[in-house]
Order: structure tokens, then C-alpha cells, then sequence
């Protein structure tokens, strides 16, 4: 059995909190200028040429690349051969977030009632954390801060079993011709296919967290990626809906076993501020 004491574990968990807020992935920086090569809009050039700008200045600045600092996602694969030595690793992990969001002085957006006094928890807390025991002795953390903008505009959708992918097809685009541009394109899309009607948005979300320049390992699902990225660029919807040819930069789908009666889909949009971390501890 592999010990992590708190300090190294929290440390970790503010590390990647802070991080994400500042630096967006390469590659998705590399996503971003190859569009603005493409684009032949004039201001869809210019907003993308602000958006590659934003995250070179959010970068060295140590700023945040967008005023919603959102709240808190976690997904953690926690190896069975390891311990975190004094105390609770959740309870560690809403400690650390709670001192990082102070300590950068990080937007609190939670609000502890959502439908009656919607008072602001003050601290940015509770984080979500989705727990998956693993074998090993590591522990891998996912962080990705989910502004509001394109998180209202996700979806779900129970399908008929027998439904195929261009009905699939469909519901992403009218997802995203519905969403406009209050999700803040150009968007990545997050498809979780199969499980239930609880699963299927965390497969989605899931989706979100592929590495950016790393291929879906079934062909399949590549060519439907491929497929839906080209569909909804054709939307012509464009940068903040404003027109163009990039509505979209990326498209990543995680299918899962489901009941034979059943045929569950979930989008979830993400911005084109991903603020994505990994951490293997």
C-alpha cells in the first residue's frame, strides 16, 4: 500500500485548480490558430484572433482566461493500493479548492439554495466530485471548471433503441443551433452515448477530458466525430454567433453498455475557454 501525505495531496489539488484557470492546453491553442487560417469571415477572424490573444496574456499575467471561474468539477481515478494519510481525501479536496479560490481571489458563483434565496456559499463550495476506484497505486485527477454559458445550453435525450446516428446527428446540431451563441463558441462537444438516464451526462462530460490531440480509440466513433464536427460547422453559427466556419474545434464521444430497450444521448458544450487539468499523483 502506497501512503500520499495531505500536503502533497492538497498541494496537487490546488496546483491543477490554479493552472487550469491560467494556461489553456496547447494543443486547443493549436485548434484555435489553425481555424483563424481557415475562417474567411472578417470578424470571425478577429474574434479568434482575441480568444488566441486572451489565452497568451491569461497564460503569462497569470490571469483568468474568462471572468466565470464556474464551478468545480472533479473526476478522480483512485488507485485501490493507496492511501491519503490525514484525513479524508474529499475533505481535503474541498479545502484545498475552498483556499485556492480565496487565495486567487477566483469568482464564487455556487449558490447554496438553487430555487428559493439563491444565497452565494461564499467559498466556491461544494465542489462535484465523481469518484472511480481503480487498480494501482496512483491517483489521477481530473479538474475542469465549468462556466454557466455552455453548461445551460447541454442537453439529453432518451431515444428510441432503434434510432440510428443521423437522428443522433440531428439532436447535436439542434442542440447547438438552439444554443447559438450563448455557449460561447467555438465549442467543444461532449457526446456520452449509452448507460441510463443518470450516466449518460457524466459519460459526456467524461468526453470532455480526452486529451486534445489524442484520437478516440474506436474508428467508429472517429468518423462520427469527424462527421458531426463538419455538420455543425456547416451551421455556419460561427465564433460568439457571430457567422463564420468554426462553430465547433472538436467533437469526442464515449459510448457505454446500456438496456436493450433503451438508447440514452447526453451533449454536454463546452466553451472555447476548456480549462481542462490533469494530474497523476
Amino acid at each position: 500500500m502506497r501512503v500520499v501525505d495531505r500536503i502533497t495531496f492538497k498541494q496537487a489539488i490546488k496546483d491543477i485548480c490554479s493552472s487550469a484557470h491560467y494556461e489553456l492546453d496547447t494543443g486547443l491553442v493549436k485548434l484555435l490558430e489553425n481555424s483563424y487560417k481557415d475562417e474567411v469571415s472578417i470578424i470571425a477572424r478577429d474574434i479568434l484572433q482575441t480568444i488566441i490573444e486572451n489565452a497568451q496574456l491569461a497564460k503569462v499575467n497569470s490571469q483568468p482566461l474568462c471572468q466565470d471561474t464556474g464551478i468545480g468539477m472533479f473526476f478522480i481515478e483512485m488507485g485501490e493500493e493507496i492511501l491519503v494519510e490525514g484525513g479524508s481525501a474529499t475533505k481535503l479536496i474541498n479545502e484545498a479548492f475552498r483556499e485556492i479560490y480565496q487565495e486567487e481571489s477566483f469568482r464564487k458563483s455556487v449558490v447554496r439554495e438553487p430555487l428559493f434565496a439563491r444565497s452565494n456559499t461564499g467559498d466556491n463550495l461544494p465542489p462535484i466530485i465523481h469518484w472511480d476506484f481503480v487498480p494501482g497505486d496512483r491517483i489521477k485527477v481530473y479538474f475542469l471548471p465549468k462556466g454557466a454559458g455552455a453548461e445551460n445550453m447541454s442537453r439529453l435525450k432518451m431515444f428510441h433503441p432503434l434510432s440510428d446516428k443521423n437522428q443522433l446527428i440531428e439532436f447535436v446540431l439542434d442542440t447547438v443551433r438552439r444554443g447559438g451563441g450563448n455557449p460561447c463558441p467555438p465549442l467543444l462537444i461532449g457526446i456520452g452515448i449509452g448507460g441510463s438516464f443518470d450516466y449518460v451526462p457524466i459519460l459526456a462530460k467524461k468526453a470532455l477530458l480526452r486529451p486534445i490531440m489524442e484520437d478516440n480509440p474506436d474508428s467508429r466513433l472517429t468518423e462520427l466525430e469527424a462527421e458531426i464536427l463538419t455538420a455543425v460547422n456547416n451551421l455556419g453559427i460561427g465564433p460568439m454567433g457571430l457567422g463564420g466556419k468554426t462553430t465547433a474545434l472538436r467533437v469526442t464521444i464515449i459510448q457505454y453498455p446500456c438496456h436493450t430497450a433503451s438508447l440514452p444521448v447526453a451533449i454536454n458544450l463546452q466553451c472555447h475557454s476548456h480549462r481542462c487539468k490533469m494530474i497523476i499523483i
